[in-house]
């Protein structure tokens, strides 16, 4: 375990300065040395050399200091003594520092907040945590830290990084689970993400509730939503949690405005396509006539959805299987429904920020009628000019995911 703390030693200089001034000046001043008495006829260098010395060994090698003035006798038994004595409570306090000052702070922690994971999604929920006027004290744990987000972590949030791995108990324990207020598990292997909880409500049973798991393959996070595990955590996926707040967003309203049943294409149908079509027949399904789905991967993702049961019925589902760069594609969408006589609403949802920007940018000088969106992963200022020239609407997977993120989890 590592707890990444800051203090200033520059008292240290100066006493090191002051003591080595000692030692020169007693050496410089006709002061010799037990073991070394030619030390009076050496140069001041040498002499230097010997009161730096003193730091390191004392006077264990050089001898004890013997005629010269009384003073200058004095001025360097100050700095026999003085000098081994800085040296070794530097080392001591840094050996305090590195082993006792993670223990000592954490075991004032109580009412905190435990966050696994030091991600983009770490930052964000830290940026609406402050932003809530929260000021509780968060501890965040990781395997390993960048130089630059730990540095951003601790100076902008003001949080404590801890190196280590919440599936060990040992650090379960030194954490305080029982006196925290909330875990997040943020981190990148889902497996040990759920490993990770079923430690800590095995030590710290009272976290049932306020336990929360980010998982990344919406596949094994539906496959296990019915566990009591999983019953006892709140399980989220971003990709999912940004797609149904998108939904609820731009395409509810949209839909009820629209005369007909609407034309929904799909341009991409990896974890926010299949959350938006899942958002979309929650509340909306009777507004829809037909849905396009184009993915270059579209059989398979398709397949899993319909295992799943996320894929209902009550409108056509097309599927076109090629990357939504390819013209093809969309010649062969042309040919199964015309895009010219409705107003389809197209989601350019791909994870390539570049393609669906361009792409939106074609659709929309093809099909003007058309409701197009593009989505970045980030806020992006660029495809957000780019797209309000254009009349494209830009979604960003972070910002739909901060404004949907449930309120209760930043209190």
């Amino acid at each position: 375990m590592q707890l990444n703390s800051r203090g200033s030693i520059n008292w240290r200089w100066w006493a090191a300065a002051g003591l080595f001034s000692l030692g020169f000046i007693g050496l410089l001043s006709g002061t010799s040395l037990s073991e070394r008495p030619d030390v009076v006829e050496s140069s001041w260098l040498t002499k230097a050399y010997y009161a730096l010395g003193l730091f390191v060994v004392g006077g264990l090698d050089i001898g004890t200091p013997q005629d010269g003035t009384w003073w200058s006798r004095s001025m360097l038994w100050i700095a026999y003594f003085g000098a081994p004595f800085l040296t070794a409570s530097a080392v001591i306090d840094a050996l305090i520092q590195a082993m006792s000052r993670d223990h000592w702070q954490l075991r004032r922690m109580q009412d905190h907040i435990i966050i696994f994971g030091s991600g983009a999604l770490t930052l964000s929920y830290l940026r609406l945590l402050r932003r809530n006027g929260s000021t509780q004290s968060v501890i965040v744990v990781d395997k390993h830290f960048d130089p630059v987000r730990e540095q951003e972590l601790t100076n902008k949030f003001g949080v404590t990084t801890i190196v280590g791995n919440l599936t060990h108990d040992y650090l379960l324990q030194q954490l305080r689970m029982h006196k925290a207020r909330r875990v997040l598990l943020f981190g990148n292997d889902d497996f040990e993400a759920f490993e990770a909880a079923a430690r800590i409500l095995a030590i710290a049973p009272s976290l049932a509730g306020n336990l929360i798991l980010h998982c990344h393959n919406l596949r094994f996070m539906r496959s296990l939503q019915d566990t009591e595990l999983a019953k006892r955590c709140h399980t989220f996926n971003t990709y999912n949690l940004a797609g149904s707040g998108f939904v609820e967003d731009y395409l509810v309203e949209h839909f009820h405005q629209t005369k007909s049943r609407d034309v929904v294409v799909m341009a991409g149908f990896g974890r926010f396509g299949q959350s938006v079509l899942e958002g979309l027949q929650n509340v909306a399904a009777g507004e829809i006539e037909h849905v396009c789905v184009i993915d270059i991967d579209a059989d398979r993702r398709v397949l899993v959805a319909a295992e799943q049961e996320r894929i209902g019925e009550g409108y056509k589902r097309t599927v076109f299987q090629g990357d939504i760069s390819h013209p093809v594609v969309w010649e062969q969408l042309a040919r199964t429904v015309n895009l010219g006589e409705t107003e389809p609403t197209v989601i350019l949802g791909t994870g390539k920020e570049q393609d669906n920007l361009r792409t939106a940018l074609w659709i929309k000088e093809r099909y003007p009628n058309a409701l197009v969106f593009a989505r970045t992963n980030d806020i992006s200022m660029f495809a957000s000019s780019v797209g309000a020239g254009r009349d494209i609407r830009s979604i960003s997977i972070t910002q739909l995911m901060e404004d949907h993120i449930p309120d209760h989890w930043l209190k």
